[in-house]
């Protein structure tokens, strides 16, 4: 059984704005300097507008993206981080610069190569029927599909299953960073953890919230096997653990809030 009921629904009498018809698409970057030019030319040909956080890359990324914007104003825009924050922080500047800028939704996807941007639109016209489209690499097979990492793939799911037992869903692939998300979602989630389990905290928001949530099939790919999650964390251990405490803070977060109400 669910730790709580999924019964809450976003409010759909949100003003409308000037970008109230619009998609931003967003990437957090942390030190992308071999993929990001790659990344953004092929995003740009499935999206008008496009907001790269910059996390305090060391690499050359940073001036990489500010010649990016140089060329295109109109369609590129660059936050920069001056000190790396985490990936869960870069992606509380692309939410937070949805809503301050009026877009009807936000599609964000990682600049590692591991998303393939043509895939933008699919994910937009699947928000039309859901508040969170998020992607799974084990929904379907494609052809050419890596083989995934072991310690990776055994933890996503455990906390995939975890995630669903407790909280209501049916989902493959908990941590794909390739979603689209509505502004209204956006507006029922105050997201807060900066690092890697910020999907953990969004999934019990958006259960506490109602959101209706579909995922969306997509390759796996992996072209970085030696991506560190930082310090300990790098451990599939204490990283397992560290993920069941931030869920389970999570929850208990939502509890307080609705005893407090």
């Amino acid at each position: 059984m669910a730790d709580f009921d999924r019964t809450a629904h976003v409010p759909n009498d949100v003003s409308p704005t000037a970008g109230a018809h619009h998609w931003l698409t967003a990437l957090p970057v942390y030190n992308e300097v071999a993929y990001v030019d790659d990344v953004l030319d092929q995003v740009l040909r499935h999206s008008d507008r496009i907001l790269v956080v910059d996390d305090g890359s060391t690499d050359g990324t940073a001036a990489k993206l500010d010649a990016r914007q140089a060329a295109l104003p109109d369609r590129i825009d660059v936050i920069h981080h001056p000190q790396n924050r985490g990936y869960g922080a870069g992606l509380q500047s692309a939410f937070a610069y949805t809503l301050q800028h009026g877009y009807a939704g936000i599609v964000t996807l990682d600049c590692d190569g591991q998303h393939q941007p043509h895939r933008i639109p699919s994910f937009i016209e699947a928000a039309k029927s859901a508040d969170i489209v998020s992607g799974s690499r084990y929904l379907e097979k494609f052809e050419g599909d890596d083989e995934p990492p072991a310690e990776r793939m055994g933890i996503n799911r455990r906390i995939t299953a975890e995630i669903n037992e407790r909280l209501g869903f049916e989902l493959t692939d908990a941590f794909c960073g390739f979603k689209a998300y509505r502004a209204e979602a956006l507006r029922a989630m105050t997201i807060t953890d900066n690092g890697y389990a910020m999907p953990l905290e969004l999934w019990v928001q958006a259960a506490a919230a109602g959101l209706r949530v579909i995922e969306l099939p997509v390759p796996l790919i992996y072209l970085d096997l030696e991506r560190s999650f930082g310090g300990s964390l790098d451990q599939a251990e204490i990283r397992l653990k560290y993920y069941n405490e931030v869920l389970e803070q999570a929850i208990e977060a939502v509890r307080e809030s609705r005893e407090g109400r």
